[in-house]
């Protein structure tokens, strides 16, 4: 299965960067790939066998879906792995270099989309978390 990394830098702090990326009421400000869609409920337990439920939804209520998953491996502001219903793994790193923090997403590309219009979703996805950290 083909692996896909996506990675952004963020000019934050670990600690700010680390509970927005975990924190349900953040989650739901930055968990979308173009305005079009939203996140309007997060549920979040970022530790090992932990769950989250992430609902994804077009703002226009077209359509919509849960982003689920196990936390596999959880290291406070350096490692989150988890595992989707499919099998499909996500490792995510947390690097503090200089004044700001790299946050890079590995994940098992799925067989429905190609690998770059999944790269360019996760990719847009990261980007709405930067841009909402460094808003704030």
């Amino acid at each position: 299965m083909e692996r896909i990394t996506v990675k952004t830098s963020v000019q934050s702090d670990m600690d700010k960067v680390w509970e927005y990326w975990t924190k349900p009421e953040h989650i739901t400000n930055w968990n979308f790939a173009t305005d079009e869609w939203c996140c309007p409920s997060a549920e979040n337990d970022p530790k090992r066998n932990g769950k989250f439920s992430w609902r994804m939804e077009a703002k226009d209520g077209s359509m919509g879906f849960d982003f689920t998953g196990i936390y596999d491996n959880v290291i406070e502001k350096e490692l989150i792995s988890y595992k989707m219903p499919d099998g499909r793994k996500v490792d995510i790193e947390f690097t503090h270099e200089g004044e700001e923090v790299i946050v890079s997403e590995t994940f098992d590309a799925e067989g429905t989309n190609t690998d770059e219009q999944q790269r360019a979703g996760w990719q847009a996805i990261l980007e709405n978390f930067k841009k909402y950290v460094e808003s704030k």
